[in-house]
């Protein structure tokens, strides 16, 4: 096992991944931006050091002083959290040569995984089954023909892509020319590489992911899957496990599927493997692999018992994995969801600012992963995820109310937030039903919702004027979705 690990990345994946190496009994290495000295990421460590300005570019993506950070610490391995670096071969290679460990899968294998075009013809081979679409097209006319082959609607998508960027749905041929020009520029912008690639749009889709985890031995399994088709435009929002909608039969097809997407590159470490479900026909494709741990793992671990933050470490250091597919099984139902430093109500626009105050829920079943307290300056310069709740119950329905009554327990005062979003999906009857496919919220879910009556407004308007404090309107309380509605306290 390691003797240091020093973590490049921030916020509450930061903390989650020193935690557990605390656990392991290891020595622990922070890194910080100069925007950050006083994050809580910073504290959890045995020792932090200031990698750079607050510019992503100039830290936490500047590979050789986090490196000169692990050589003046004595640092041996290296985790790259998610995001920031940690789906870059290049990095996990450079990593390598400098004699330290790359906590992750090989760079080979990020790097088969990471050109979406490559990685389709690799999955193709390997038998796993994927969107009809076309790759190593270069000019508009070829794209147009590709469409016409494949039927519309087709998604124009990065090849280097992920987390929804580069990406446009085209319905007609005229609509081809202006998403071919935003889906370069958004590729170009995120990942320096402006290649496309097109693919079959399935709608209604849902997006239904398997974590997967190897070790050095040849052994690799999956850990059961994540439904996460509560999204905006690609992004994630909600995520549940088990799915809804999967029967044992094509649970065990899918796992299988994974498991054989992963071996096709040589895959160790923790990944996902993420397909496209088409209810209609009862087909999945593969979509893509998260070479990283994700986002959404605590919900995995909720369900298996299995902590993945430690594993990868152990993993790494070269320990099998001891348990063989027919040992794991999930345990009751969870859900996690994301809380975004962002204005819900003005087309979701980044928020920024200093938190006056946060309180997270607490109680049997829930965990709180956040990067975040009272008296931190959120800034523009980072992903605005501030925080994650999961919680857990013996069936989907108590996991529901938990959840609803964790997120009436969030207090969070100073910058808006998309927490009132979040209750409004949860407590409609689509999320109950569990039938929210990728573009529903897009498409079907309206936010804001319509004001209330002007006479409750003017109402309402008249009471805070004479006490000083706003005053939700007369029927909003009986009104789910109104944006007066506050169950703690405050409106976002």
């Amino acid at each position: 096992m390691f003797q240091k690990v020093l973590v490049a990345n921030r916020g509450e994946i930061a903390i989650r991944l020193l935690r557990a190496c605390r656990e392991l009994g290891l020595q622990t290495v922070a890194v910080y931006s100069a925007a950050e000295k006083n994050a809580p990421h910073t504290r959890f460590a045995d020792q932090a050091v200031e990698i750079g300005p607050a510019a992503p570019r100039d830290s936490y993506l500047h590979l050789p002083n986090i490196l000169a950070a692990a050589r003046a610490t004595g640092a041996d391995a290296i985790h790259p959290g998610y995001g920031f670096l940690s789906e870059n071969a290049a990095c996990a290679e450079a990593i390598t040569a400098a004699g330290l460990t790359f906590i992750g899968p090989p760079a080979a294998a990020i790097r088969a995984m990471g050109d979406k075009a490559q990685a389709k013809n690799t999955m193709r081979a390997a038998g796993v089954p994927t969107l009809p679409g076309a790759e190593n097209l270069a000019s508009e006319s070829e794209f147009n023909e590709a469409a016409e082959r494949i039927g519309y609607p087709v998604l124009v998508k990065a090849a280097a892509g992920g987390g929804g960027k580069g990406m446009r749905v085209v319905r007609s041929a005229p609509e081809m020319t202006p998403a071919l020009e935003a889906a370069r520029r958004e590729s170009q912008n995120a990942f320096g590489d402006e290649h496309l690639l097109l693919e079959k749009f399935i709608e209604p889709a849902y997006h239904i992911e398997f974590q997967v985890f190897g070790d050095q031995h040849g052994h690799l399994v999956h850990l059961f899957e994540r439904e996460c088709s509560v999204q905006r435009r690609h992004q994630k929002i909600i995520e549940e496990s088990p799915s809804p909608r999967l029967t044992p039969e094509l649970r065990e097809r899918m796992g299988a599927a994974a498991v054989k997407a992963a071996q096709a590159v040589g895959y160790t470490n923790a990944g996902t493997v993420e397909f496209i479900f088409d209810a209609r026909s009862g087909e999945f494709y593969f979509l893509e692999m998260n070479t990283r741990l994700q986002v959404e793992h605590p919900i995995t671990e909720a369900l298996t018992g299995l902590d993945l933050a430690q594993w990868q470490l152990r993993a790494a250091a070269g320990e099998p994995f001891p348990y063989r597919q027919t040992d794991l099984t999930q345990r009751g139902h969870a859900i996690e969801c994301r809380l975004y430093a962002e204005d819900a109500a003005a087309g979701f626009l980044p928020s920024t600012g200093k938190i006056l105050q946060f309180h997270a829920p607490g109680g049997p079943g829930v965990r709180v992963d956040a990067g975040i307290e009272t008296g931190l300056e959120v800034s523009h310069f980072y992903d605005p995820l501030l925080a994650k709740v999961i919680v857990s119950a013996e069936t989907r329905e108590a996991a529901l109310r938990r959840m609803q009554a964790a997120l009436s327990e969030t207090v969070l005062h100073g910058v808006a937030s998309n927490l009132d979003f979040l209750q409004a999906l949860l407590a409609h009857p689509a999320f109950a039903q569990g039938q929210i496919h990728t573009r529903w919220v897009e498409t079907e879910f309206h936010w804001p919702p319509a004001l209330p009556p002007l006479t409750a407004l003017v109402a309402a308007a008249l009471a805070e004027s004479v006490s000083g404090v706003p005053q939700p309107a007369k029927n909003a309380e009986a009104n789910p979705f109104s944006p007066w509605k506050s169950t703690n306290g405050f409106r976002n």
